[in-house]
């Protein structure tokens, strides 16, 4: 199935600085959710700081923020603790982004099965990852797609709301 967020793709491309801005001022930074332990709480709230600074292309904030989430975990989550780090110790974007795309999917029941009350959003862009397309979570219904930043901030759509 083909999909595509905007007939014309470069139309989808065109975000003014004044849109990005209020986009910015209008994600929150801190969930609406709770979780059954802190563990979880904890990583879903540096998850939704990596979300946040991948929006805005810093791959600086994200190596530090990702070095808090693998910080979240213990040893009983090895693989989710990993793939923090691997996106804690790059500074190439992009490879933060599928990182960070490879985070959610092994993270998707830990944040479903965590959820104490609250709302969580499973979210999809078709575009990502050369039209193979990419999920994240998120806290909010609104789009703020990570994969592409500024550049398609609104391509996307909410495929799975999780509610408790």
């Amino acid at each position: 199935m083909a999909m595509s967020c905007k007939e014309n793709k470069q139309d989808a491309q065109m975000n003014t600085p004044e849109e990005v801005q209020k986009a910015k001022e209008q994600t929150p930074d801190v969930a609406d959710a709770s979780f059954v332990d802190g563990m979880t709480g904890k990583a879903w709230n540096n998850y939704l700081q990596v979300r946040t600074a991948l929006v805005e292309s810093d791959a600086g904030t994200v190596q530090t923020v990702a070095g808090n989430l693998a910080e979240s975990f213990g040893e009983q989550r090895a693989e989710l603790k990993s793939l923090a780090q691997q996106m804690a110790d790059s500074d190439d974007i992009e490879k933060q982004r599928e990182l960070f795309s490879q985070f959610g999917q092994q993270a998707e029941n830990l944040f479903k099965n965590g959820l104490s009350e609250g709302t969580i959003y499973k979210q999809y862009c078709p575009m990502a990852f050369n039209n193979t397309g990419g999920y994240w979570f998120s806290d909010v219904d609104e789009i703020r797609n990570p994969y592409f930043g500024d550049r398609m901030l609104k391509c996307g759509s909410v495929t799975e709301t999780i509610e408790k």
